[in-house]
């Protein structure tokens, strides 16, 4: 008996989480003047190399986030006391993520939101970094 609760723990978990990152990615969506989707749908076209490295850079940026929100869940189930604690710490992480994309595009020198789409794949790399560090670190936080 002790089994079938365990798996009915998970998948009220597994119902939490996922609708959790995708509003993650939705609001990583609306947060940007590009549409991540079409860019990476459009870098499938390898006749026209600007539109595959926006694809890519986009890929790596949406990925990032991503990355990071998953990392930041993770923590929460781990630690949450239960589901609504879930939840904060979920929509935490999406703010900090979208923070930390607006931080980057404040403390660059260049506009992240146009290099991206603009196919600067070491921005899309850079940007995945800085997600992937700061879902790490808020991760760790939650711990504490």
């Amino acid at each position: 008996m002790a089994q079938w609760s365990s798996i009915l723990n998970f998948l009220i978990y597994l119902a939490v989480t996922v609708p959790l990152v995708g509003v993650g990615i939705l609001f990583f969506n609306l947060t940007t003047p590009y549409n991540e989707f079409q860019l990476i749908r459009d870098g499938g076209d390898l006749s026209d190399p600007s539109k595959a490295a926006a694809g890519k850079a986009t890929a790596y940026d949406l990925g990032g986030k991503i990355i990071g929100q998953v990392l930041v869940l993770a923590s929460a189930v781990y630690h949450s006391v239960g589901l609504v604690d879930l939840i904060v710490w979920g929509l935490i992480g999406i703010v900090v993520q979208i923070a930390v994309f607006y931080l980057f595009e404040l403390l660059t020198p260049f506009k992240v939101v146009r290099e991206i789409p603009k196919g600067n794949v070491s921005v899309g790399i850079f940007s995945f970094c800085l997600s992937l560090a700061s879902g790490l670190l808020l991760a760790s936080l939650i711990s504490n």
